[in-house]
């Protein structure tokens, strides 16, 4: 799919919106950036020209759900993500000088005399692990493959929205802000129970798949793979407004010198209108550069009374999957085959949580 380039954004709009969310009128600044990526022009005036919180029609940095999230009250009623599941749902908490964040953590029941795989799980705007679990059914699929997955949570002081901070430049980098925590969150876990230091996998949706490219770039001798649904590839942006650039017009991340190649699955909506499905061949461009040369497999198919979908596999020679990509007809910004009682989910499109297994599961650091 081309990108969809436009005229460039009025510099004068974004100082505006810069020096809004400076003050701490995020949904001020959030509603001008929309107008100004739309082409609007900003009326002369500093203080009339400023959009009110009533012109935002979404939640900072994701706009709207695919399908209205439950209450937590609701979520609380059944107990949780883990609810329904034989294996233990646990509460945990990781600190380190950059700050405190909590996780929950799905063991399983059915669990193996072997170290267990682990899976990080990042959710999107809006999204805490409870609601993440329950969208994604992802507990579902550790029980049935015996493997850990760990959702560590974003807080309302580090963002009002609980979104991961993928556009902040000091929470992009190795042993900084939020890596440092999310992969402190993974040794934690690998620590205390029984992890496999050689599979442990990143993925995340929306701003936790920008997050989970990035800790991918950062973290190669952590993660031996990584899932970005509905993401943007790393170094995208460098502040909110060179966030809401690239969510409508794909960049292509900044690529860095010497980087590792991560095995890296992607799923995106083609009628994504939160972020643009470029940002999706931009990732996959910047995959296969690192990977070198693999031959590419395709398919096209679709799910009974669903969505249409076109993956395609970039083989090595000995015949593994290092690179996938999946493209979904008339998915929007939402979990593709996802739980409709969790937020941004969509159950018509093929299960991603379970072709992501699929393709994370056959990879271990070192044989990438």
């Amino acid at each position: 799919m081309p990108f969809d380039f436009r005229p460039p954004i009025d510099q004068r709009g974004m100082a505006e919106a810069t020096r809004l969310t400076r003050a701490g009128r995020v949904h001020e600044a959030t509603a001008l950036i929309q107008r100004l990526i739309r082409g609007e022009a900003v009326p002369p005036g500093r203080g009339e020209a400023t959009p009110t919180a009533d012109d935002w029609s979404g939640p900072t940095l994701d706009l709207t759900p695919e399908v209205e999230p439950e209450s937590a009250a609701e979520v609380d009623r059944r107990g949780g993500g883990g609810a329904g599941w034989p294996g233990a749902w646990l509460d945990g908490v990781y600190e380190n000088p950059f700050g405190r964040r909590p996780y929950k953590l799905y063991v399983p029941a059915a669990r193996p005399a072997a170290a267990l795989p682990l899976v990080v799980m990042l959710h999107g705007c809006t999204q805490d692990p409870d609601d993440f679990a329950i969208g994604t059914n992802m507990n579902r699929q550790a029980e049935a493959a015996g493997l850990l997955v760990v959702y560590p949570g974003q807080v309302t002081s580090a963002n009002r929205a609980k979104c991961w901070n993928w556009f902040q430049p000091t929470d992009q980098e190795r042993e900084q802000g939020e890596p440092s925590l999310i992969a402190g969150i993974a040794r934690e876990v690998l620590a205390r129970h029984g992890g496999d230091p050689a599979r442990v996998y990143v993925a995340g949706l929306s701003a936790g798949g920008a997050k989970a490219a990035i800790m991918a770039r950062a973290y190669p001798d952590l993660f031996a793979a990584v899932g970005v649904h509905s993401g943007l590839p790393a170094g995208s942006a460098e502040g909110v407004p060179s966030a809401f650039a690239a969510m409508r017009r794909p960049n292509g991340g900044a690529r860095r010198d010497g980087e590792s190649f991560v095995p890296t699955i992607v799923f995106h909506g083609a009628r994504d209108r939160t972020v643009h499905p470029g940002n999706a061949e931009a990732i996959m461009r910047a995959a296969l550069a690192a990977a070198g040369p693999l031959t590419a497999e395709r398919e096209v198919g679709r799910v009974s009374g669903g969505h249409g979908y076109r993956r395609t596999r970039h083989t090595a020679p000995d015949g593994a999957t290092l690179v996938e990509d999946w493209r979904i007809d008339g998915l929007g910004h939402a979990w593709s085959g996802g739980d409709p009682r969790g937020s941004y989910t969509d159950p018509r499109g093929p299960d991603a949580s379970a072709a992501m297994l699929d393709f994370l599961l056959r990879q271990r650091l070192g044989t990438g």
